[in-house]
């Protein structure tokens, strides 16, 4: 089964993106057409997350009515109104009675290097985003990942445009699971099969493997004064799978099995890796967790891949494809 497609491949999915191109920043929002149930999983050292506590197994709340992913860091959270205003105005959301309060779980990236450090995402880009969100989903630089860059060991002079990638697959005749990554990465993105890298920190006209030299020279991260959290990976991963909650929080867990694969190093002190699950329970079988988790981690390390297949250079940073290979 190879993977193809993408997230809205599950149907009753939407994806929506807004694109700042001179300031460089972007959120995607994915909408849910009915409350999905979800989970999530944050493993990298700097996250900035919005809602995230509410996806842990025992909370009232196990379903959602959209996730926004953005830009801007903390600041870019900001747009995480302008979706519950736009769920609002539809009257989604969770029923108390006397209203309907949507819930939306949010994780933010570091792109305030790239274009202007003070173009963040509002509330009204979220609004626009929900605006604008449709079956089609659009890769590259757009959304949350038009500032998006990866290979970052020698800092933004020697890094490679990062951006979004989506990908989907089907297990058997009912089920399908797909993914949507927005790549972010301080470390080098690989191709899983073989290894070999196709985007990450250049030096000399060639990838210098950021693992191997961190690991051949320990004192190269403390002489460059890495402490700032500037980077991140954020992932949704979504089924047509009947899941609990808690079988939706473990797939989120496996699903960052996806990022290894694909990124390296990852889940480092200066990233704020995150991964979001989604389940419609529209399958009329009940999901073999064994195969659902390694279909997660299937999708997840394909669409890193190809958000940088599809990314553009800006900014003065390059796209892989824009390289000698």
């Amino acid at each position: 089964m190879v993977p193809d497609g993408s997230l809205t491949d599950i149907r009753g999915l939407r994806v929506g993106h807004w694109t700042d191109p001179v300031g460089m920043t972007g959120c995607t929002v994915i909408l849910c057409d009915e409350r999905a149930v979800a989970g999530g999983a944050v493993r990298g050292g700097g996250p900035a997350t919005h809602e995230t506590d509410l996806l842990r197994p025992g909370r009232l709340v196990d379903r959602v009515d959209a996730i926004l992913l953005t830009g801007g860091s903390v600041f870019g959270l900001a747009a995480v109104a302008g979706v519950v205003r736009w769920l609002s105005a539809h009257d989604r959301g969770y029923d108390v009675g006397i209203t309907r309060v949507p819930i939306v779980p949010a994780a933010g990236l570091f792109d305030l290097a790239l274009g202007s450090p003070l173009a963040r995402p509002g509330e009204a880009a979220g609004y626009a985003a929900c605006e604008a969100a449709e079956l089609r989903v659009p890769e590259g630089s757009v959304g949350a990942g038009t500032g998006a860059t990866v290979g970052k060991l020698f800092g933004m002079g020697h890094a490679v445009k990062g951006g979004i990638g989506t990908a989907a697959m089907a297990l058997g005749e009912e089920v399908h699971v797909g993914a949507l990554a927005v790549v972010n990465a301080f470390g080098d993105i690989v191709e899983p099969a073989t290894g070999r890298i196709i985007a990450g920190a250049r030096r000399d006209g060639r990838y210098c493997n950021t693992a191997s030299t961190l690991l051949e020279q320990p004192s190269l991260a403390r002489a460059r004064g890495w402490r700032q959290p500037t980077n991140t990976t954020l992932v949704v991963v979504a089924t047509n799978a009947r899941l609990t909650r808690e079988q939706a929080a473990w797939l989120a867990e496996v699903a960052h099995d996806g990022l290894a694969l694909a990124v390296r190093p990852v889940h480092t002190p200066l990233d704020g890796d995150t991964v979001f699950t989604l389940a419609t329970g529209q399958a009329a079988e009940p999901a073999d967790l064994l195969t659902l988790g390694l279909a997660a981690v299937e999708v997840v390390a394909r669409s890193i891949v190809r958000a940088m297949i599809q990314a553009e250079g800006r900014g003065g940073v390059p796209a892989a494809s824009e390289l000698p290979s």
